[in-house]
């Protein structure tokens, strides 16, 4: 039992040698394997759909635990099957961008296939035990969400990926699939406003995942994985985070507005002391050779990691927007 590690990796994705993958328990190595430390993005979506219901006044303990943690294992089992399909596929060969700021187990030979495969059968039976629970509850509709959200898990990196759908896939997933779905979930009850109040959060999990795929566009490109930031370019992209950026916070306007959100929810708006900075990194293109003022741990990661942090600040300040709106 290494506690430690574990705190490490639900925090950062920790760079690891053989020798010291051999001596960690199995929780720190499903840990890293599953790259938990974006787990959180999931954790804040499953929040988001429970402090909704909570908010309608039918929130439901038994199937909140059982969609937070379905959630998190269908998130876990597809990153571990994102990082098999791309082993398969050559993707992570010859120091491909991922294999240089963390972990690909099967790439360095942290683990065999094997191993890996069991990893994923264990974490996929336990969201299913999940969802077949929320079933019990809440009949069929539960069945549909289950199967869109297996569709996702299985072709996100091929082919959704490879021809420019990753990005609208994730904004689907973290936002009328995990918070539409999972306020369904809870109360039983389908809701638009619901479906629109997932976007802002969605929207900064899709920053993340369009500074990612921007770092590493040139090793994209030359692999022939057509992400969008390919397809349009790596200004176009950038310009898209921008418009992203306005939209989450402008759609939590539109809820306050409508009454749909309470005036506490503006205090996401505090969250631009941040953004800007994360904003002024995306008005220029990414710097060819590590700035001395920036750390060697996270580089190459550079608009993945402004936005990632921007995110986990713009989630948390939204949960704490939706909380407060509910004590007073």
């Amino acid at each position: 039992m290494n506690v430690s590690m574990w705190l490490k990796a639900v925090r950062t994705i920790p760079r690891i040698s053989k020798e010291e993958w051999d001596g960690l328990d199995v929780i720190s190595r499903w840990l890293i394997a599953t790259r938990s430390a974006v787990l959180v993005m999931t954790l804040i979506s499953a929040g988001i759909a429970g402090l909704l219901a909570a908010k309608a006044g039918l929130f439901n303990g038994w199937n909140f635990s059982a969609l937070t943690l379905g959630l998190l294992f269908a998130h876990a089992t597809n990153n571990m099957l994102n990082d098999m399909t791309d082993y398969r596929r050559g993707v992570d060969k010859d120091n491909y961008f991922r294999t240089m700021y963390g972990p690909q187990p099967l790439e360095q030979g942290l683990m065999s296939e094997r191993s890996l495969l069991t990893y994923v059968g264990v974490t996929g039976a336990l969201a299913v035990v999940a969802g077949l629970f929320l079933v019990l509850q809440q009949g069929w509709m539960i069945l549909a969400l289950m199967a869109v959200g297996a569709f996702f898990v299985l072709f996100y990196t091929w082919p959704l990926k490879y021809i420019g759908m990753g990005e609208l896939a994730v904004i689907l997933v973290w936002g009328p699939l995990m918070v539409g779905g999972g306020y369904f979930a809870i109360t039983g009850l389908w809701s638009w406003n619901v479906c629109i109040a997932s976007l802002p959060f969605a929207l900064a999990v899709t920053s993340v995942i369009f500074g990612k795929h921007i770092d590493k566009l040139p090793e994209d490109k030359a692999k022939g994985i057509h992400t969008l930031p390919v397809l349009i370019g790596e200004k176009a992209g950038r310009y898209i985070v921008y418009a992203m950026f306005a939209l989450m916070y402008l759609t939590v306007v539109y809820l306050v507005i409508i009454r749909f959100f309470s005036p506490w929810m503006l205090l996401v708006f505090l969250t631009l002391y941040w953004a800007l900075p994360v904003l002024k990194i995306y008005s220029n293109p990414r710097p060819a050779e590590r700035p001395a003022e920036f750390s060697q741990e996270v580089w190459p990661l550079w608009f993945v990691a402004a936005a990632f942090y921007h995110t986990r600040l713009y989630g948390t300040f939204f949960v704490i927007g939706l909380i407060l709106s509910l004590i007073f």
